[in-house]
């Protein structure tokens, strides 16, 4: 066996093993065993492209050194980073991936610009397309950083003109990119090539910046998966760059994969991803936009009184929401459940497909508490069954719950929710009346058959677990 055919046959390994583990990440039982698989994949990849005979002068040194850092900075990440902050640290992840693309676009194209090389014009256009979509993912993943972060406004940030403004400048970067794959050595309006170059470069990354800045705080799932897609295009295009067929594939993967998920994402919120992309929508919590309702009576409800509602019903819905992720209560809600199954209530959760801030924010969450799978529903397989429901606890979770998206007239009009106010009685755990990510007050929650439960997740919870087993 010749070294171009162990080399073929290792990267076939590698594909299959990437197809494999994307195939069982899309159920939670499996997702664990299907991200150790892609682990193993890109291991495999790497390994043999190092070992490719065809790659001879490669300095080992630097790449392991590398490699060290890396590893290290991901071990410390992944045992350090808390669920909480679990989505903005997808988002810098995306980031650097275009990153990655970017730098390896460019060096290409400034090695052959220091050889007076002229590239063809495929291999100009792979560098121009990574470059491209590189520095969009790279700028836009650090404002939904920040946004995630709360270091900059999750609210839209907006100024006049600014999709004209967005558009003419990807005008411009769609003609120098066409020049540069023409001729990579001839310039563009009196610009030397590199210089055209880095201002390619300098636009894409603007370009991603005025991308997202305008997207609030209620689409910011949709966002993270669309830059996750970019960064897997933008990885694609990098492998046409270097001419790796692995690469090229993994690539398309991750972007066909983030891509297929975004789509699912704005369906679940009955919005376009065209609107989601330019319109501005959502703000955070902390933003205004209550309406009246806000001063309406509300009843409350202390733990004991929750105690006895749930001990004594004979189906309960819980909701989770990102309240759930901020207080770290999935554990003492975990104990509730089991207490109440052992009482023989009938115990399932109801996931929203946007709850959180990333999808599958919460089915990690839960599973993060070993709640088994198959209690978990989706919004399709639970909201009919919501009127025979006697109680739903609501943890944390506020826009996914809002009856106002059956207002024409409201800002979250259509999309849709967890019909948790036609169930018997609601229980909804919160620390205040304060909107959600949408920026509207709640209607739910002055309800008659609404009763709250203000204070800290955690600490409620904790009090909610010793009062329901006391019943």
């Amino acid at each position: 066996m010749n070294g171009t055919t162990w080399v073929e046959l290792a990267y076939l390994v590698s594909a299959v093993l990437f197809v494999t583990g994307l195939k069982r990440m899309q159920s939670p039982a499996t997702a664990r065993r299907g991200n150790q698989l892609a682990g193993i994949a890109m291991l495999v990849a790497v390994a043999v492209t190092l070992a490719d005979p065809i790659h001879p002068t490669l300095d080992f040194t630097s790449i392991l050194i590398g490699i060290a850092i890396g590893g290290v900075l991901g071990a410390v990440l992944a045992r350090t980073v808390k669920m909480t902050a679990m989505p903005e640290l997808v988002g810098f992840f995306n980031g650097m991936g275009g990153a990655a693309s970017s730098a390896l676009a460019a060096a290409e194209f400034v090695r052959a610009a220091g050889t007076g090389t002229r590239l063809d014009v495929v291999s100009a256009g792979a560098i121009a397309l990574s470059m491209v979509v590189g520095a969009v993912t790279f700028s836009g993943s650090l404002v939904a950083f920040g946004k995630l972060a709360g270091r900059i406004s999750g609210n839209p940030i907006t100024f006049p003109a600014q999709k004209v403004v967005s558009a003419l400048i990807a005008l411009v970067i769609v003609a120098m990119g066409v020049a540069l794959t023409l001729d990579s050595t001839a310039g563009l309006a009196g610009l030397e090539p590199t210089a055209l170059f880095w201002l390619f470069t300098g636009l894409a990354l603007l370009l991603g910046v005025l991308l997202v800045i305008p997207i609030g705080g209620a689409d910011m799932p949709v966002v993270i998966s669309l830059l996750n897609s970019y960064s897997g295009l933008a990885a694609s295009a990098a492998g046409f760059v270097v001419g790796n067929r692995i690469l090229i594939l993994s690539g398309a993967l991750v972007g066909a994969a983030g891509l297929f998920l975004t789509v699912l994402m704005c369906k679940a919120m009955n919005r376009t991803l065209a609107n989601v992309i330019f319109g501005a929508f959502g703000g955070d919590a902390a933003s205004g936009g209550k309406s009246g309702r806000d001063t309406d009576p509300v009843r409350t409800v202390d733990e004991e009184g929750a105690a006895l509602l749930l001990a004594y019903a004979s189906r309960v819905v819980i909701v989770p929401g990102y309240g759930l992720a901020v207080a770290q209560a999935q554990h003492d809600l975990k104990k509730v459940t089991d207490q109440l199954v052992q009482r023989g209530v009938d115990v399932r959760y109801a996931i929203h497909p946007v709850a959180g801030r990333m999808p599958g924010h919460m089915n990690v969450l839960l599973a993060e508490a070993d709640v088994p799978y198959d209690v978990l529903y989706d919004l399709d397989e639970i909201n009919d069954d919501f009127g025979q429901t006697d109680v739903v606890l609501v943890v944390g979770a506020n826009d996914v719950v809002n009856p106002e998206a059956r207002n024409p007239q409201s800002v979250i009009a259509g999309m849709p929710i967890l019909d948790v106010d036609r169930a018997k009685n609601v229980i909804v755990m919160k620390r205040s009346l304060s909107p959600g990510f949408a920026g509207i007050a709640n209607p739910l929650f002055h309800l008659e058959h609404t009763y709250m439960l203000f204070g800290d997740a955690a600490n409620s919870m904790r009090t909610l677990s010793r009062e329901v087993g006391e019943v």
